[in-house]
């Protein structure tokens, strides 16, 4: 009599979980680690966008033009992703 092959998303499932307990405070200590990671990573983009329009501001000022235009943001954009680097 031929049997059925198993199924594998039950496979998958059964083997995933293995020996490993997770409790509701681990997983609050997870989602509270991603929700600091994500947060960072906003306020980092942030602090990129402020200094890139500084520094684009400054580019127009010495100019003499009243208005910060593409290419002034382009000019400068090489110049603040060095610095955000390090």
């Amino acid at each position: 009599m031929l049997k059925k092959p198993p199924k594998l998303k039950s496979t998958m499932r059964s083997k995933a979980r293995g020996n490993v307990n997770i409790t509701a405070d681990s997983e609050a200590v997870f989602v509270f680690a991603l929700f600091s990671i994500s947060t960072q990573i906003e306020l980092l983009t942030l602090l990129f966008f402020s200094s890139l329009a500084e520094e684009a501001k400054a580019k127009a000022f010495e100019e003499k033009s009243a208005t910060i235009r593409a290419h002034h943001v382009k000019a400068v954009t090489k110049k603040v992703l060095k610095k955000a680097r390090g």
